[in-house]
């Protein structure tokens, strides 16, 4: 998951939390965790903007390995080497990764077009298709074989890797690569004799992993990513496939602790209960999720590159002395606390309103007479100050100033311009009241402007007709809103609590709106994960239908498909206050899963023995080195990549979050 715009925010709020990483310099790390699928899309397709770039599987393999070598030397853990790869993801990440592949396969067809169109001579072989990197596809398939073969071969090999255990979760195993990772983390503090001290370090390029890494409330977390240079789109799809000409950086939540500390250490005195730093951590990983998440869309107004989280924090450090405790508990919203909040916010939705709208409120102005008014106000502070009958202290120039806003022109005198105005006979006392009447119907007019403007971007984002129905649509909205909070909150600070939920709509709702919902209740209803042939025709394009079983392309692609409608070839998109192409929300409808299953069903007799096996769900593998030799490992599907090894270590598959909480995740 990605917040997006985060990472830089961070970087500049909080600058002295990175360090390059140097020689002989890194500390000492107990556990080093790789959220796989990065290095696999680093490795894969380093420049997207390049229509002529061709890569074989054989070297994206070869570039993974190595990266994943260089890594463990970089980090050299003592204890524990995890490696997770993306599953099969709930559904609420599933609407995100379906309009990511939707768009991505979209943009590498039309920069084919149109370097063809230019009179450039693409090379023959087929571009690499990186929606391939999705669970169940004969791409992910023949990399997971190797990727086992490889930590086979190491830990036979190389005695760097035999002092610590490696543990290989991959794309049969249901879950996102990185929260398969906490799971880990969270089981291990949960046993006795866990040593708080334990250092962890986390390899990923997702900026959540620093809420992640904060959730686990671990004094000695680090996280490890390559370098980045801020700036456009086109700066950030060249990367580099090889450690060695990468920068990479650690970032250190021990800092980021104290940073918060320091944000809100203000607030103290203020609260009517104790201040605990874990808490204000836990409510700043929850603002966090207000202003970006894969999960649900960003709400209208907040942005980060517009001062979303200045807003956010003014607005808590307002609102928590008058409350009895703290917004999130630990992985459970206190929705109580968490309305007032939003009605506190909601201030800022109004306020930001009337800010866009100035102009409006200077037509309003001139249409009331405003403008006239102050003409003639100051033609006639002129012919006083010609007359000099102004004496030293009313100072023209102040005069005139506050008639452009300001509150006070003398602040010796400590009177306001209308209050001086007034004591010269300019202003009519009786004109002033009917002037404040009048102010008081521009604010009026404004708060209709705005409910219009509400209105309207309910009725044409969402498409919602004007009936009588329309005040119970939008709440149903908001509702599911806070839903989608409280879910992603289980998600990080417990597990996944339901794997078929989402939030049903493109669009979020005005955090004026989000509102009365302290009573409503918040269950979810487990479910369970999908199958990956099932993930495939839920996230997958047209343009990828290579990417799926024969049997089931024609669901995709058929006219008289049952499920046509769930893969338009055409569709729109919606920067929806945003900049960059790759932030627009994407207008594709949502998937049906009754529907989908129901068509699927019908075609899934026609799969081969190998595809069934594909779409199946499968352990994590939990390595151990022994001096004893169990054979040579062979396997007719690895390529030469590697070649065959004496095999001297032992695999042992364990079930997802170590064998308790296996009926969670399967």
């Amino acid at each position: 998951m990605g917040v997006p715009k985060f990472y830089r925010w961070i970087s500049e709020r909080y600058p002295t939390l990175s360090e390059v990483v140097r020689d002989h310099q890194i500390p000492d790390f107990d556990n080093l965790y790789l959220d796989m699928n990065g290095i696999i899309h680093t490795c894969s397709h380093p420049n997207d903007a390049d229509p002529h770039f061709r890569i074989t599987e054989e070297q994206i393999f070869k570039d993974v390995f190595h990266y994943i070598e260089a890594l463990f030397c970089m980090i050299r853990p003592k204890k524990v080497f995890f490696m997770a790869v993306d599953g099969v993801a709930p559904r609420a990440k599933m609407n995100q990764q379906r309009g990511r592949r939707f768009r991505s396969a979209r943009e590498a067809e039309e920069s084919e077009t149109r370097a063809r169109a230019k009179g450039e001579i693409l090379p023959s072989e087929e571009r690499f298709d990186s929606n391939c990197i999705t669970p169940g596809t004969e791409f992910m398939d023949r990399l997971d074989k190797q990727l086992q073969y490889f930590v086979t071969s190491k830990i036979s090999t190389d005695s760097s890797w035999q002092s610590c255990t490696v543990i290989y979760s991959g794309h049969q195993t249901p879950g996102e690569g990185e929260h398969k990772i906490m799971e880990y983390i969270r089981y291990h503090r949960s046993q006795p004799g866990y040593n708080p001290d334990t250092r962890h370090c986390l390899y990923g390029l997702d900026a959540d992993l620093i809420m992640l890494g904060l959730t686990s409330h671990d004094p000695h977390f680090a996280l490890l990513r390559e370098e980045v240079k801020f700036g456009g789109r086109k700066e950030a799809t060249k990367r580099t496939t090889t450690a060695e000409e990468t920068t990479f950086h650690l970032l250190h939540l021990s800092l980021l602790r104290q940073y918060i500390d320091y944000e809100f250490k203000d607030i103290t005195d203020n609260l009517s209960f104790k201040y605990d730093l874990e808490k204000i951590i836990d409510d700043w990983v929850f603002m966090g999720f207000l202003v970006g998440n894969d999960f649900i869309p960003h709400l209208p107004t907040l942005h980060i590159n517009k001062d979303a989280f200045s807003v956010l924090f003014n607005t808590y450090k307002s609102v928590m002395p008058e409350l009895d405790g703290y917004l999130n508990e630990g992985g459970t919203l206190n929705l109580a606390r968490f309305e007032k909040f939003m009605a506190k916010l909601a201030e800022y939705d109004r306020e930001n309103f009337s800010d866009l709208n100035a102009d409006l409120q200077y037509f309003n102005s001139k249409r009331s007479g405003g403008a006239c008014k102050d003409i003639r106000v100051k033609d006639e502070l002129q012919n006083f100050y010609d007359e000099g009958e102004l004496d030293g202290e009313d100072d023209m120039d102040g005069l005139l100033g506050g008639l452009s806003g300001a509150s006070l022109h003398d602040d010796k005198k400590n009177e306001t311009t209308e209050e001086t105005l007034l004591r010269l006979g300019i202003r009519d006392p009786q004109l002033m009241t009917e002037d404040d009447d009048e102010e008081d119907e521009e604010v009026d007019d404004l708060a209709e402007e705005f409910r219009q403007h509400k209105r309207n971007y309910y009725m044409e984002k969402m498409g919602y007709k004007d009936h009588e129905k329309f005040a119970d649509i939008c709440r149903e909205q908001a509702i599911n809103y806070v839903r989608g909070l409280q879910w992603i909150l289980h998600y990080y600070y417990n597990g996944i609590q339901s794997w078929s939920w989402y939030y049903p709509f493109h669009y979020a709702p005005y955090i004026s709106d989000i509102k009365n919902f302290a009573q409503c209740p918040m269950d979810f209803e487990l479910s369970k994960a999908f199958m990956p042939f099932e993930q495939l025709l839920g996230v997958l394009p047209p343009l990828s239908v290579k990417l799926l079983p024969k049997c089931y392309a024609n669901l995709m692609l058929s006219p008289d498909s049952p499920v046509i409608d769930f893969y338009p070839r055409t569709f729109e998109t919606d920067l929806n206050g945003k900049q960059q192409d790759w932030e627009a929300v994407v207008l594709i409808p949502f998937i049906d899963e009754k529907r989908l299953l129901e068509a699927m069903s019908k075609e899934s007799h026609r799969l081969t023995e190998d595809e069934r096996r594909r779409t199946a769900h499968g352990p994590m593998y939990v390595y151990s080195f022994t001096p004893d030799n169990l054979g040579t490992y062979e396997d007719r599907n690895i390529s030469p990549t590697i070649g065959k090894v004496s095999k001297s270590s032992t695999a042992i598959n364990v079930s997802l979050v170590l064998l308790e909480q296996a009926e969670v995740m399967f």
